[in-house]
């Protein structure tokens, strides 16, 4: 080729990468055009409709009501003006207003709170004429990891910011560290939420302030409500299951929910594909009813099939359940020990988790109702009653002898039962206007207490009293001359008895609660006053187990001779066997009667009781806890330590994949899946 030749191709090649460098740069400055006008038509279709809330919260602390400010997010969804918020921001609140970006500020009414998604649906006070802009809901479904969305809202009370960032997941479920269970949110009232949530993960910056406000595509759609986020993660609810909520709402003024009374885990650790793990059946529930057992396998549900081979799925499955018409029958095919059966439900309604709250301040007190979840976790026998959740200092209910104390049950006031809010209410307005006197019935534990209040001016102290070896087998509160006085027994001196322990010889005897111990062995009793409390432990102390003892004793207003035997204290749990897992790493004991009688165990109760869970062993890495009592492991029941020896030699000879342990955990029955990596565990 010649020189000239050559000078030819070079310019040719030269004029050829520029214009390729023109059409990249190009092409470069293209693309952020591109999407910066995405972003402005997304904005300019939502941003409209942000609003920003301030609230008025009410919360309860040390017997009191007390409000604070707080705020956050909302989107306008409906041109009527409907505000779709998060529950935690609107929640609980006694004033909410709500500003646009005109800068216009409106009060807003609740419509309906839904913590189990932790959504509020609000509505701005206006001329019912108003049209609002208003954002249009999309479909979450659709998202895409990598597709941008931007977060508007309120970070920090900065009303009316936006960020942008992409989708990291679209089925976020957050589960405990052993990845063993759902990790229920739990929110700032007491109330929990995630059963139904696959969340949208997203970066697009969020702060307090932006709970709330709306997650939005670029075609200025409304994806996801943004609940929470930190350390660069954000976290929204889908609009999807928004909508649903929003459309119940709309049309019926509240939300209902099926409800059958089981927990769940998925089943791919059983090494299925198909149908969900039963993991417990709450009591007295559709469910239990039903003859669901935990270690069921749901397979279907009315027909439609269940499946859960991931914890991704499970809000799939509650939202099913949700989803059923409440008194529906419902059949439920199950597979049990290799078998396939069917059973019938009644679908009831879920309820809240936590019960409604108030102030008596008369009385000095905040109390709640209990809910059938609360019942569950505090292990009580029925849900009749109001929970104390605080006791104002120097108040007559603080005043009184003995005091109430957070976390008693009033039962009743005045000889009237009292099974919640409203009739607590009632009873106390009726005591007030006829000179504010209240014998309060109530329960602590197991024990069932009587004091005295004066709304006006508290009475002088009573104290309760444990009994010590020899034991016999009750508690006791001293009857104060208040307390004789408001029983109508002004003579009595003694003790009261306010719990019998089940299966005991005083049990067999006949001893009631409420019987007024007046005398041991014709030795009369002269407790009248605090001080007296060790009274009745030390005239049991100076007997000896085994001797029976004659109680005088006033029932009903007749003074009555009952005579029991005198038992041993019950072991504690310090002096029962005990026997260490080194494998996996914890310790357990045998149960003793007294932790049967003080859970509400049934006095054959079998099993062990983990003492002692090593962090970082296998054990605590599947989730295994202190207080959880074991009843299986790999099918075989557990009765004691050893049992559990040999089952667990078991285990360490064949070394299966999976070690799968049955036990009961504060009310409920669950599942735990050991996993260890035997060849570096043993040799």
């Amino acid at each position: 080729m010649s020189a000239n030749a050559c000078r030819a191709a070079l310019v040719l090649i030269m004029l050829t990468c520029f214009c390729c460098l023109q059409t990249v740069t190009t092409a470069q400055r293209a693309y952020p055009d591109a999407l910066r006008r995405d972003i402005e038509r997304a904005r300019d279709r939502v941003y409209p409709a942000v609003v920003n809330i301030l609230a008025v919260t009410r919360y309860f602390s040390e017997g009191r009501a007390q409000r604070a400010p707080s705020g956050g997010s909302g989107v306008i969804v409906t041109p009527q003006g409907h505000v779709l918020t998060n529950y935690h921001v609107a929640g609980n609140s006694t004033r909410i207003t709500c500003s646009l970006t005109t800068g216009e500020t409106l009060e807003a009414t609740v419509v309906a709170h839904d913590p189990l998604t932790d959504l509020s649906i609000l509505k701005l006070r206006a001329d019912p004429k108003r049209r609002f802009p208003y954002a249009p809901l999309g479909d979450s479904d659709a998202l895409k990891v990598g597709e941008y969305v931007l977060a508007m809202g309120n970070p920090l009370m900065l009303s009316s910011s936006a960020t942008l960032g992409i989708v990291s997941n679209t089925r976020r479920v957050f589960t405990d560290f052993t990845q063993t269970e759902i990790e229920e949110l739990e929110l700032d009232e007491g109330e929990t939420t995630g059963l139904l949530t696959r969340w949208i993960q997203h970066d697009a910056l969020i702060l307090p302030g932006n709970s709330g406000g709306p997650l939005v595509n670029l075609n200025g759609e409304v994806v996801g409500i943004n609940e929470l986020g930190g350390s660069g993660m954000g976290f929204a609810i889908p609009s999807n299951l928004a909508r649903q909520v929003l459309q119940q709402v709309l049309k019926t003024g509240r939300i209902e929910r099926g409800w059958l009374g089981v927990t769940v885990l998925p089943v791919e650790k059983l090494g299925r594909k198909t149908g969900v793990l039963v993991s417990s059946v709450f009591p007295d529930s559709p469910a239990q009813k039903a003859g669901i057992q935990p270690g069921d396998i749901l397979l279907s549900i009315d027909g439609a099939a269940v499946n859960a081979r991931f914890f991704e799925e499970i809000p799939l499955f509650h939202q099913k359940v949700a989803s059923l018409l409440i008194g529906k029958r419902v059949t439920i095919r199950l597979l049990r020990g290799g078998k396939e059966r069917t059973v019938t439900a009644v679908t009831a309604r879920w309820e809240r988790a936590r019960g409604e709250e108030e102030e008596f301040r008369e009385a000095g007190i905040t109390a709640q109702n209990i809910t059938r979840a609360m019942m569950v976790a505090r292990k009580l026998a029925t849900q009749r009653g109001v929970l104390v959740t605080g006791v104002r200092p120097g108040y007559p209910f603080d005043s009184a002898r003995p005091n109430l104390k957070r976390n008693d049950i009033i039962a009743s006031v005045n000889g009237v039962a009292t099974p919640n809010l409203s009739a607590l209410r009632r009873s106390l307005n009726a005591a007030a206007k006829s000179g504010g006197e209240v014998v309060v019935h109530f329960r602590r534990g197991e024990e069932h207490l009587v004091t005295v209040a004066r709304l006006t001016t508290p009475p002088p102290d009573t104290i309760g009293g444990e009994l010590a070896r020899p034991w016999l087998g009750v508690k006791t509160q001293v009857m104060t001359s208040e307390l004789a006085k408001a029983m109508d027994v002004s003579e009595a001196r003694g003790f009261r008895v306010t719990e019998v322990y089940p299966w005991t010889e005083a049990g067999k005897a006949g001893l009631r609660v409420g019987d007024i111990i007046l005398a041991v062995n014709d030795t009369d009793l002269e407790a009248s006053r605090p001080q007296d409390a060790d009274e009745l432990r030390r005239v049991i102390e100076d007997l000896s187990v085994g001797e029976q003892v004659q109680l005088t004793i006033l029932r009903d207003g007749k003074v009555q001779k009952i005579s029991v035997t005198l038992e041993e204290t019950p072991a504690s749990g310090e002096t029962a066997r005990r026997v260490r897992q080194k494998e996996f790493e914890f310790v357990v004991r045998d149960i003793t009667p007294m932790d049967r009688m003080e859970n509400r165990w049934n006095r054959d109760q079998k099993g062990v009781l983990v003492v002692e869970c090593t962090m970082g062993g296998w054990a605590n890495l599947a989730g295994l806890r202190a207080d959880d009592l074991i009843l299986s492991i790999n099918g075989v029941p557990i009765a004691d330590t050893r049992a559990f020896e040999d089952v667990m030699a078991r285990v360490v000879r064949e070394r299966p994949k999976v070690t799968r342990i049955f036990l009961r955990r504060d009310g409920r029955t669950h599942f735990v899946f050991i996993e260890p990596d035997w060849a570096k565990l043993l040799p």
